[in-house]
C-alpha cells in the first residue's frame, strides 16, 4: 500500500508540475517613456505552443503577436515599432484601441436626445476612430495582470465628459487573453455617466508571413460569411444602402486572395477606397455569444485565424495608404499592401443612420466588443479559380 501511494503522489505532482508548465503566462515590462516621462508600461502574455502577444498601455496597443509557421518557425505577425517614440510621432492605429468612436462620422458630428455634438475632424471632412486624440493616443493603467490556463492584463481608461467633443465620463476596460487553444481574445467593456455614443474596436495590422516580410499580405486568402457590404461616399461614409456582394469583388463567402481584385478599378468603391475600406454586414445587431466574422490564411506560411466577435459588422482594410513613409520592428518600410485589418464593430457613422444598430450608451448599460481570434497553422482552405 505505502507503494502504491508514493506512487499516487508522485503522479499527482507530475500532473501538477506538467498543468504548470503548460500555464500561460503574463510578464510585466517596460517599453519606455513618453516625451512628457510618464513610463509606458508592457505586458507579454505567452503560452507553451510558441504563442506570445506582447501589448503596451499607450494605446492599449498591441505591439506584437508572435507565432510559429507550419514548420515551427516563429516570427512577429502584427505590423507596429520598437521604440515608443515612435507610436507617438508616427502613429498609425498600429495595434491600438480605436474609439471614442471607432471608424468614421460624417462631418464630426451626431445628434443625441435633440442636442447636437461636434468631433474634431481628422479625415478630410470628416471624424475617423474618435478624431485628433483617440483612446489609441492616450496612456492607459495597468488594472490586471494574471497567469495561469489563460494569461490576461486588463488596461484602463477613464475618458472624460467632453473628451474630443464626446459627452458622458466614459470609464473603459481594455481586457486581453491568451490560452492553450492558441486563443488571443480581446475584450472592450465600457460604462457611462451622461448617455453617449460608443464603437471601440481594436486595429492589429496582420501580415502573417511576418511583420517585414517581402510576401506582404495580398497573397493572404479571406473568406467572409456576409451576404451584403455596405457602399460608401467618396469621404468613406456609407450611403445607408446595403448591397449584395454577388457578382462583386466584395464576394469572399467563397475564400479569395486579397490580391486577387483588390485593384479592380472597374468597381467605383475600390477607386475610392484605393482597395478595401468597407463594412461587411454579418448581423443586424449585437448578439449575446459570438459568431464567425472572417477566417484568414497565409498559403506562404500556414499561419492563419478565424475571427469571432458579438459585433455585427467587420470592417476589412487592406492596407490601402502604407506609403513607405513609416518603417517597422524589422527595419523594413511598409508599403502598401503590406498588412490587412479586421475591425469587429458597429457600422461607421452608426449615430446619423436610421437603418444601423444603434451606437447609445446610456447610464446602467455596459457597452461590450468581445473578439477572439483563433490562432492556426496549418493546409491551406480551397481557393476559389
Amino acid at each position: 500500500m505505502a507503494t502504491k501511494s508514493a506512487y499516487l503522489v508522485a503522479a499527482a505532482a507530475a500532473c501538477i508540475l506538467g498543468g504548470a508548465a503548460e500555464a500561460a503566462t503574463a510578464k510585466r515590462g517596460s517599453f519606455g517613456k513618453l516625451s512628457d516621462g510618464r513610463a509606458v508600461a508592457s505586458v507579454t502574455l505567452a503560452n507553451g505552443r510558441g504563442v506570445s502577444v506582447t501589448m503596451i498601455a499607450y494605446g492599449a496597443t498591441i505591439q506584437s503577436v508572435v507565432m510559429p509557421d507550419r514548420n515551427g518557425r516563429k516570427a512577429d505577425v502584427a505590423l507596429g515599432y520598437d521604440k515608443i517614440d515612435l507610436y507617438e510621432t508616427k502613429p498609425q492605429y498600429f495595434g491600438g484601441i480605436v474609439g471614442r468612436f471607432g471608424n468614421r462620422l460624417a462631418e464630426g458630428k451626431f445628434t443625441l436626445d435633440g442636442k447636437t455634438y461636434q468631433t474634431p475632424v481628422n479625415n478630410g471632412k470628416n471624424a475617423l476612430h474618435g478624431g485628433t486624440k483617440g483612446f489609441d493616443k492616450v496612456l492607459w493603467d495597468v488594472v490586471s495582470v494574471k497567469s495561469g490556463p489563460t494569461a490576461s492584463v486588463t488596461f484602463r481608461y477613464v475618458s472624460r465628459d467632453g473628451e474630443m467633443g464626446y459627452p458622458g465620463t466614459l470609464t473603459v476596460d481594455a481586457i486581453h487573453l491568451l490560452d492553450e487553444k492558441n486563443h488571443l481574445t480581446i475584450e472592450y467593456r465600457a460604462t457611462t455617466d451622461k448617455a453617449t455614443v460608443v464603437n471601440l474596436t481594436n486595429h492589429n495590422y496582420w501580415n502573417l508571413s511576418g511583420e517585414g516580410s517581402a510576401n506582404g499580405a495580398m497573397g493572404h486568402v479571406v473568406m467572409i460569411p456576409a451576404q451584403t457590404y455596405l457602399p460608401t461616399d467618396d469621404g468613406a461614409i456609407p450611403t445607408g444602402e446595403f448591397k449584395s456582394v454577388a457578382g462583386t469583388v466584395f464576394d469572399f463567402r467563397t475564400p479569395r486572395a486579397v490580391g486577387d481584385r483588390v485593384r479592380d478599378a472597374r468597381d467605383q468603391q475600390i477607386v475610392w477606397g484605393r482597395g478595401y475600406d468597407h463594412n461587411w454586414v454579418i448581423g443586424r445587431k449585437v448578439i449575446p455569444g459570438q459568431q464567425l466574422m472572417a477566417k484568414v490564411h497565409d498559403p506562404a506560411s500556414g499561419r492563419g485565424f478565424e475571427l469571432w466577435s458579438n459585433q455585427p459588422g467587420l470592417q476589412f482594410y487592406s492596407g490601402n495608404f502604407f506609403d513607405a513613409t513609416s518603417s517597422g520592428k524589422a527595419g523594413k518600410i511598409y508599403r502598401m499592401g503590406d498588412a490587412i485589418v479586421m475591425e469587429p464593430q458597429n457600422f461607421p457613422d452608426a449615430p446619423n443612420q436610421k437603418g444601423f444598430p444603434s451606437a447609445r450608451l446610456d447610464p446602467g448599460q455596459t457597452y461590450r466588443n468581445v473578439m477572439t481570434y483563433r490562432l492556426t497553422t496549418g493546409a491551406a482552405p480551397r481557393r476559389k479559380r
